[in-house]
């Protein structure tokens, strides 16, 4: 399937989609939306796709949404029902990014904005370029923050900076996104997707299901006390020791090499 807004491909075995609205700054529109959602969807069924890189094309990574947008607005040029424009766009496309059995990398340059920070904070690790200038930015037009931020961005920043962030809607460099945890590295901005691509290329060479069983342990930790953490250990350690990577590590471990994952 050919896209308008979104570029997917599979490299070996990474899927990569790009954001893919340059002129304006990837922010979403309703076309953006809807194929962004069917490559993800694309990017999760495909079993010889181990690990997933999601970036953007040109001078941003996203600034957000698209204010002009049909979706946003109604025939009349008023603004709609914002919820069920949340409902039907971001929420879905952020739950389908938390759930999927594979990891995400998501790789920043340029502009972070609003609703572009929800989406890669969706993801697992994140790689900012040094000109990556991230920005909350809702209460900036009167709204407070969406996309699944308020969820995500207190577990990753803590309460105090989300706040900070979510309150001022300040802009911060890379180098403080780091310092407070919210990208995972900094790197040239040429190097960037050489970066983001050789991380999810060794994410894609890891034993997936022990990958998936472990991101979404994390993601619930938060909302479970320890004996249902426990207990979701156990149940997952049971699927990852049914797993061919299982025997392969092990039989690697005790032969002194390198294993070699196939994700089964």
């Amino acid at each position: 399937m050919s896209y308008e807004t979104v570029i997917f491909e599979r490299r070996g075995a990474v899927a990569e989609i790009a954001l893919n609205r340059p002129r304006a700054l990837n922010a979403f529109d309703a076309t953006m939306h809807r194929e962004l959602y069917d490559a993800l969807g694309r990017a999760a069924e495909d079993e010889e796709a181990r690990a997933l890189l999601l970036r953007g094309e040109g001078r941003a990574f996203s600034s957000g949404a698209d204010l002009k947008d049909e979706g946003v607005r109604g025939e009349d040029g008023s603004l709609a029902d914002l919820g069920d424009y949340l409902r039907r766009t971001y929420s879905r496309t952020v739950l389908l990014l938390a759930s999927m059995e594979k990891p995400v990398v998501a790789a920043l340059g340029g502009v972070v904005y609003g609703a572009g920070v929800g989406i890669a904070l969706s993801c697992d690790l994140r790689v900012a370029a040094e000109d990556a200038r991230i920005s909350v930015a809702f209460v900036n037009i009167g709204l407070m923050p969406d996309a699944g931020t308020t969820f995500f961005l207190p577990r990753v920043v803590g309460l105090g900076r989300a706040m900070e962030l979510s309150l001022l809607g300040d802009e911060i460099g890379a180098e403080e996104a780091a310092r407070i945890g919210l990208v995972n590295r900094v790197v040239p901005a040429e190097r960037l997707l050489e970066e983001a691509r050789s991380l999810s290329e060794r994410l894609a060479a890891m034993p997936t299901r022990a990958l998936g069983e472990t991101r979404r342990a994390l993601r619930r930790s938060f909302e479970s006390g320890l004996e249902e953490a426990l207990e979701r250990e156990a149940e997952g350690q049971s699927r990852c020791g049914r797993t061919r990577d299982f025997e392969e590590g092990v039989q690697a471990f005790f032969e002194r090499r390198d294993p070699r994952f196939t994700g089964r």
